[in-house]
């Protein structure tokens, strides 16, 4: 019995191992189809398949393709600056439209990966694939796919669990055929706690809890800092989308740091007084807002003036000040001969709000630095500037940040991984190379005489050292 109960055994881990739970082959394998997306075009396409990257967002795009064979898209995949080369309608549409950027060529897939990617991409587009929606949508419209990965841990855990079990009961049956050999008796059988208890069971399930545990800090630790659609709230609801969209103010105007240094920095208060000693209240929240920026510096807007000696002015002292500048204003909109009760209530509230965004428990005074929460966030270990992307690569603010000029909530729009810098120096095209430029004509005189020569289109940012680890990792 026991040797018959060992084959099986056997042949029950030899189906495990020989049988993964995937898709029918008649049909695209979307789970497989994730993973190829995942590894091969996720650094450059958004994951919601509805917004725009590096490269555009991917839903719809057999239907965008539907005037040609499929296999005129599976080429393109394969090999887009080719069929560019050659001339194809549609390939060439889109070179137009996303130059300077050059899709990377993914020769080695076959026609049936493809599919499942294509049928990934459209499940996920339409919100049949994943947890339904399967993109979730922030205040500040830049959006997130949810991927839950809860089902596969727990069925690897499971057969995990049970191959721990059967290479158990397996070494226990040839450690009792061993006993019996030299012994010529029959041991004893082992009991089921026995073999929970063996150190083969044991063994195993400390491997699993280790591999498990390091996965998941490994993967948190990656993301640690930095979490793409973040949108903290701020102590003062400051709008890009009016500023920087209805206003088209400049963002090298706030951010003047961002063209000659390091960080771009956060604009000091004295810097919003340049427009706001005349604009007094703001179009969405009247006076809340703006006079939050004035108890920072100590503004009297009642009188257009700077307090002396505000730092040690009382609290009593300001907030008489500005509970007079609200009411007035409040009286002023409604158009009342004096305030009412509804205006003592928003006068309360604009103050309150006042103190809560300008102290906390270390700071007892609405003086001094307004206290922005930072968004975005890189490790100590990487070194990234501003000006050189700014001012020497001609990198549009955009292109890291997103649109920030329609959101009403700054959000990190980027993942600003690794891989997604790695890929940007890979595609982005080095601005004023063919220019005469006496230090690139010198420094790489090899890649001038290859675009004379016809031998090179462009010369990117990889070119000149952009993927040496030293560059990132001082």
């Amino acid at each position: 019995m026991k040797i018959r109960w060992l084959n099986f055994t056997v042949l029950f881990l030899c189906f495990l191992l020989s049988n993964p739970i995937v898709g029918s082959a008649e049909e695209p394998n979307l789970d497989e189809g994730r993973d190829l997306f995942r590894a091969n075009c996720a650094a450059c396409h958004n994951r919601n398949m509805v917004d725009d990257l590096t490269g555009p967002a991917l839903g719809g795009v057999q239907e965008r393709w539907s005037a040609y064979p499929m296999d005129d898209l599976r080429y393109f995949i394969r090999n887009s600056q080719r069929m560019i080369q050659e001339g194809h309608p549609k390939a060439v549409e889109i070179w137009n439209e996303w130059e300077p950027a050059i899709m990377n060529n993914f020769p080695n897939l076959t026609d049936e990966q493809i599919d499942n990617i294509l049928a990934y991409v459209d499940g996920v587009y339409t919100g049949e694939y994943g947890a339904p929606p399967a993109v979730a949508e922030t205040a500040t419209g830049v959006k997130e796919e949810e991927s839950d990965n809860t089902f596969m841990l727990i069925s690897l855990i499971v057969i995990l669990g049970l191959l721990a079990l059967v290479l158990a009961r397996i070494a226990n049956v040839l450690r009792s055929i061993h006993i019996a050999r030299e012994t010529n008796k029959a041991p004893k059988p082992g009991s089921f706690a026995r073999i929970l208890t063996s150190k083969t069971v044991v063994g195993l399930v400390l491997l699993i809890v280790i591999i498990l545990g390091g996965y998941t800090t490994v993967n948190n630790a990656i993301s640690l800092g930095r979490q793409q659609a973040y949108a903290p709230e701020q102590p003062i609801k400051f709008s890009h989308a009016v500023h920087a969209g209805v206003h088209e103010i400049d963002c090298q105007y706030c951010h003047d740091a961002a063209r000659r240094s390091k960080q771009a920095l956060i604009p000091a208060a004295s810097t919003c007084m340049n427009c706001h000693t005349a604009i007094k209240k703001g179009s969405q929240y009247g006076t809340a807002e703006i006079s939050k920026i004035f108890a920072s510096l100590g503004y009297d807007p009642n009188n257009d003036v700077y307090l002396e000696d505000y730092e040690k002015m009382p609290m009593e002292e300001i907030e008489l000040i500005f509970r007079q500048w609200i009411e007035e204003e409040f009286v002023k909109d409604n158009n009342l001969d004096f305030i009412d009760a509804e205006g003592r209530i928003e006068v309360d509230k604009q103050w309150e709000e006042i103190v809560a965004s300008l102290t906390h428990e270390h700071r007892d005074h609405v003086v001094g630095p307004i206290e922005w929460v930072r968004i975005h966030n890189l490790p100590d270990h990487v070194y990234f500037n501003h000006a050189q992307h700014v001012t020497a690569g001609g990198v549009d603010c955009q292109t890291c940040h997103g649109k920030v000029e329609e959101m009403e909530v700054l959000a990190q729009y980027s993942t600003l991984s690794m891989g997604w810098c790695i890929n940007c120096h890979r595609q982005t095209e080095v601005k004023g190379f063919g220019d005469d430029n006496e230090y690139y004509m010198k420094a790489y005189k090899k890649y001038h005489d290859a675009l004379e020569a016809g031998d090179k289109s462009k010369v990117t940012v990889e070119d000149i050292g952009g993927l040496y680890c030293q560059t990132c990792h001082y």
